[in-house]
């Protein structure tokens, strides 16, 4: 696994590194935004992305935003920061972070912390192959998701919708996220449309625990699909 770490102060830089590299992967450490994103640009084997919030040319939002918009959801990312605030995590995980960790960093936890993100994406990004999660069997390129072998009938953006979650089980995806990626726009807080497409997947899917899977709202966080038990998306 290769990570790539953001992270404007030397001392804190290379202590990530050094925890990154005790954790058995590779870490290529960057100092500005702007050479991160020249990077990422590039073609790469980044399998997860450290980002710090200050930086000295642009925010860690403004590397958020770029990578969520070029790249998409398939890459995790942690945010790393001084800010401690509710406030400031909830506005990460709304921009589309995938957990974010308050400085000074615990060497386990952020170890943790990354297994814990990998293991749910690795295979993610590939996923384009039929699979089952629960008792759902998901075939994308076919548009089909069948629950215990029944078909199931869902309008083009449920669709989308149902993949997006059934291809990422355990993470967090907030409402900005889910509309920029069904729906390829923001979509206003008093509209109705994301509330209405989920609560369609829920009934239509059976999104319950027994059928392996549960979807959760988590206030002014967003929406996340747990699996239940020992299943394996990947299988």
């Amino acid at each position: 696994m290769h990570i790539a770490s953001l992270e404007d102060d030397p001392a804190q830089s290379a202590l990530i590194e050094s925890i990154v590299a005790q954790a058995g992967y590779r870490c290529s450490v960057f100092s500005t935004g702007r050479e991160y994103l020249a990077a990422l640009a590039q073609p790469n084997d980044f399998s997860l992305l450290l980002v710090d919030w200050a930086l000295p040319d642009i925010t860690g939002f403004d590397v958020l935003r770029w990578v969520r918009s070029h790249l998409g959801h398939a890459i995790p990312v942690i945010f790393v920061s001084n800010r401690s605030e509710e406030r400031d995590l909830v506005s990460a995980l709304q921009a589309g972070a995938d957990d974010y960790l308050v400085k000074p960093v615990r060497p386990a936890e952020l170890q943790a912390r990354i297994l814990a993100l990998l293991r749910r994406t690795n295979a993610l990004p590939m996923q384009e192959s039929a699979f089952h999660v629960g008792n759902y069997f998901v075939d994308p390129p076919a548009g089909r998701i069948e629950l215990n072998g029944v078909p199931v009938d869902l309008a083009p953006k449920e669709l989308e919708l149902a993949l997006l979650f059934l291809r990422n089980p355990g993470r967090l995806f907030s409402r900005d996220v889910l509309s920029s990626s069904v729906w390829n726009r923001d979509i206003p807080a008093t509209s109705r449309t994301i509330d209405t497409h989920l609560s369609n997947i829920r009934k239509k899917l059976q999104l319950k625990p027994e059928n392996g899977v549960r979807l959760t709202a988590s206030y002014a966080l967003g929406y996340r699909l747990e699996l239940l038990g020992d299943e394996d998306p990947t299988a």
